[in-house]
């Protein structure tokens, strides 16, 4: 068992700061991009190739939502994940899904 911390290299401070309800996605990749990536960011773009809340991320992949902020932290500034955070309009989510986010947040 790995501790969640060393998968951070010891950072407890994403280098991308966003909130815990912002929605993220995986960018696009192809096969070569996703041998290169280390296993936890290949986790985490395979899960995130539908919209998830960082909270939904965390809870997913049973890490501490810290760990898994630095994580996404360092894959949205490689552009291996693209952020909605809502500080701008046109990058809100539906309605629906952020119902379906608050369902599934329910269910946790």
């Amino acid at each position: 068992m790995v501790r969640p911390y060393a998968r951070t290299g010891g950072r407890t401070k994403p280098l991308y700061n966003f909130a815990i309800e912002a929605m993220v996605i995986s960018a696009d990749l192809d096969t070569a991009d996703d041998v290169a990536l280390a296993p936890e960011h290949r986790e985490i773009a395979v899960l995130c190739r539908r919209s998830k809340s960082v909270a939904e991320v965390s809870a997913l992949l049973r890490m501490p939502i810290g760990v898994a902020r630095v994580l996404l932290g360092d894959m949205a500034m490689m552009g291996l994940l693209t952020v909605h955070d809502g500080s701008q309009g046109r990058d809100r989510p539906d309605t629906a899904l952020m119902e379906r986010v608050l369902h599934g947040l329910h269910r946790l």
